[in-house]
């Protein structure tokens, strides 16, 4: 495993993911705003972190997707505990517990782990497994 370009790959990732969270705002859809930013956190996580998978894999690295994706969702959840919470979520009463207890950040790292497992199955490993039989 390449722990730095993992890491540097799983801070790409989170940036993405809390620029698009943030401008869903600007764009209310649903009477609820903060409820529209999760719906829509959900949906276009999954192609930045398939993208994200994209770039990590793209060297012939074969690490199981599954322990790229569980690293990228524990650097968004340090991330968001070191910058998303203080500056967002403490400010307007919630705090640490919270966030770390509500589905949707939960729904949202499931989905890191799914992608980036699919993602492992689909390109990496169905290309190591042709090799064999070639």
């Amino acid at each position: 495993m390449k722990l730095t370009r993992v890491i540097i790959i799983g801070i790409l990732i989170w940036i993405i993911g809390v620029s698009l969270y943030t401008l869903s705002f600007y764009v209310p859809l649903l009477e609820d705003v903060e409820q529209q930013a999760n719906i829509w956190l959900a949906i276009v996580i999954v192609p930045v972190v398939w993208l994200g998978a994209k770039l990590y894999y793209r060297n012939s690295i074969h690490t199981h997707g599954l322990r790229v994706g569980l690293i990228f969702f524990i650097i968004s959840a340090i991330l968001d505990a070191l910058i998303t919470v203080p500056f967002t979520v403490l400010p307007h009463g919630g705090t640490y517990y919270d966030f770390y207890v509500d589905f949707g950040f939960w729904f949202i790292g499931l989905e890191f782990i799914v992608t980036v497992t699919l993602y492992w199955y689909v390109t990496v490993h169905s290309k190591r497994k042709s090799t064999y039989y070639s």
